[in-house]
């Protein structure tokens, strides 16, 4: 008998008219691992909540659920909280919304132990004290008493693992549990995955759009396409020689960190567009005593030339918001200064001319967040146009909108729609056309693609790059995600702390890295090859506190290559053939593959 037995699982809600999983069948093994791959509403997530018993009141489930012989289908809470957490366990995606924010984090995972009857009060701080150490966080003691919201995002995901695992399941179903973290920290996590999954023999369900996370962690894998399964096989023979058309469709799509790179933009020799000088970014510290300040962006130089893509990456609280932000003028700069075609611009985006700010457009990452909820999509697109062009007829504006939805790849008959009503990938398009419907000369994207699903994702980059080769376009692309850099940039800009650590050409910094942040970068990339051995902990910790900052080079406490200069001074940019690297050993350290 199987651990885990799916018969003909079908799920539908009344308001749709298909259902969004249609006869599901599926076994898993005990100790085994496994990968659930799709396109957002292909069913991976609806399937996990129906083995949890976590669907809402309003659907309507028909087929089975065994569960070690249990049925789960339809059982009352009472038999469902007897498998819940203890023998079944669940990671979900988001931690700040599975996290009680008023509740401290012992106490949280400590509730577990002592609900189940797993153990008594004394044991159960002992035990969840070793869980968060198991885990890896840093200071397992101060971080019992920690709330959700004094903990960085890596590690509330830790702690969403430790909540899963302190009940030793048999199972662990882990939805999207990587998908917003950065690279480095997403390493880190898929490490841990697997070390307990091994240390525990506990079975793993791992539902992710991330073909590299599959490839690298589970020994089979099952592709889900609208709500059915369309392909089920070991990890190593479906990615060699797939039968469905949509695992060759996913498979495709999915980026690679070895991709062709981009060519040299062709650009008319007019100087750079956007050139930015020792512009720095810094916040003062609430109720701080001594009137502290954080510095999210330390004086950095760069320009951009039309064409050309500059990709900024680095782990969250690198600056790399921040330092989009002020360009835009959304943030005060503490100094420096951006030129937008030789011109110097006010600091303040309020102080611009309307010919500069239609100029500079942002894409941001979040679009339901960026989206006016009570406007439809035609009205969205077409606000830029009202207040830029406010001698054009109607007609002419909605003639210009329709152009332009059909330009990214829109559906006319989406205009009348609201972002609710959109999916992930329809509503980002949306806020592109919204930025791009003015012929903005330079198009900030921060993590536009970032919570994409790969096929999704390549359309997007798909449509930046065809608009770049049509008008000219120049962009700065922020990401963690390098397989998506590797794609798109031109030049890459890497932040590490608010400080530049390098800066370098597409080919330089995949085939050469010049400093140790950038190599673990790379290194920390899954890869899409089921032979490949994930490399464990390339940049282990995390970063330094933003307000207390090391001495010296901000990266030497996690830099293995670090020697007594490095805690002792700070390093300027230097050239090394080409890439300015702020690093004392750039010179003599061989990072390259």
């Amino acid at each position: 008998m199987s651990l885990l037995e799916i018969n003909e699982l079908t799920i539908r809600y009344a308001d749709t008219p298909e259902p969004v999983v249609k006869g599901l069948t599926l076994a898993v093994e005990r100790g085994e691992s496994i990968g659930i791959v799709g396109e957002s509403g292909s069913g991976k997530t609806q399937s996990a909540m129906a083995i949890m018993g976590l669907l809402p009141a309003n659907a309507q489930v028909s087929g089975t659920v065994h569960f070690d012989g249990t049925e789960l289908t339809g059982a009352a809470d009472h038999v469902l909280n007897q498998y819940r957490a203890c023998r079944i366990a669940m990671v979900f995606q988001d931690p700040r919304t599975a996290l009680n924010p008023y509740v401290r984090i012992g106490k949280q995972l400590r509730r577990i132990l002592l609900e189940h009857k797993i153990c008594g009060r004394a044991e159960a701080n002992v035990r969840t004290l070793d869980m968060l150490n198991k885990v890896g966080l840093s200071d397992p003691e101060r971080q019992f008493r920690a709330f959700p919201h004094e903990l960085s995002g890596g590690m509330r995901q830790r702690v969403m693992i430790g909540a899963a695992l302190i009940g030793e399941p048999d199972l662990l179903v882990a939805d999207e549990p990587t998908t917003a973290l950065d690279v480095t920290v997403q390493a880190q996590i898929l490490s841990l995955v697997r070390r307990l999954h091994a240390e525990t023999n506990s079975a793993l369900l791992l539902i992710t759009h991330d073909l590299g996370v599959v490839a690298g962690n589970c020994e089979r894998v099952v592709v889900m396409d609208r709500g059915r399964l369309v392909e089920e096989g070991m990890t190593r023979g479906v990615f060699r020689d797939p039968a469905s058309e949509k695992t060759r469709a996913l498979l495709l799509a999915a980026p690679h960190i070895d991709s062709i790179v981009m060519s040299e933009p062709v650009s008319a020799d007019t100087g750079p567009v956007l050139e930015i000088e020792d512009i720095a970014v810094s916040f003062k510290e609430r109720r701080s005593k001594g009137g502290r300040s954080l510095h999210a962006v330390k004086p950095m130089s760069f320009s951009l030339q039309e064409r050309e893509t500059v990709a900024v990456v680095g782990e969250s609280g690198s600056g790399k918001t921040s330092l989009a932000r002020a360009i835009l003028g959304l943030l005060p700069a503490d100094g420096g200064q951006v030129c937008f075609l030789g011109k110097t611009l006010p600091a303040h985006i309020g102080a611009r001319k309307n010919t500069v700010r239609r100029n500079l457009q942002m894409v941001f990452q979040d679009p339901l967040a960026s989206l006016n909820p009570a406007m439809s999509v035609r009205e969205i697109v077409m606000e830029p146009l009202r207040i830029h062009e406010r001698g054009k007829k109607k007609a002419g504006l909605n003639n210009d909108v329709a152009v332009m939805l059909a330009s990214v790849g829109l559906d006319p008959g989406l205009a009348g729609r609201y972002p609710h009503e959109l999916s992930g990938g329809q509503a980002q398009r949306v806020a592109i056309a919204r930025s791009l419907i003015l012929k903005p000369k330079v198009l900030i994207c921060d993590e536009a693609v970032a919570a994409l699903d790969g096929t999704v994702q390549l359309e997007i980059l798909k449509l930046l790059l065809a608009e770049q080769e049509r008008s000219g376009l120049s962009l700065v692309f922020i990401t963690h995600d390098l397989a998506v850099v590797r794609q798109i940039s031109h030049r890459v800009l890497v932040m590490y702390m608010g400080r530049l650590c390098e800066i370098a050409k597409n080919e330089s910094l995949f085939t050469r890295p010049r400093h140790p942040y950038a190599k673990a970068l790379l290194s920390s990339v899954p890869v899409l090859d089921p032979d490949a051995r994930p490399v464990d902990l390339p940049l282990a910790g995390e970063a330094s506190s933003m307000l207390s900052p090391p001495t010296g080079c901000l990266f030497h406490p996690r830099c293995q290559h670090a020697v007594a200069a490095c805690s002792e001074s700070v390093p300027e940019l230097i050239d090394c053939d080409g890439s300015l690297v702020a690093c004392h050993r750039a010179a003599e350290l061989d990072l390259g593959y």
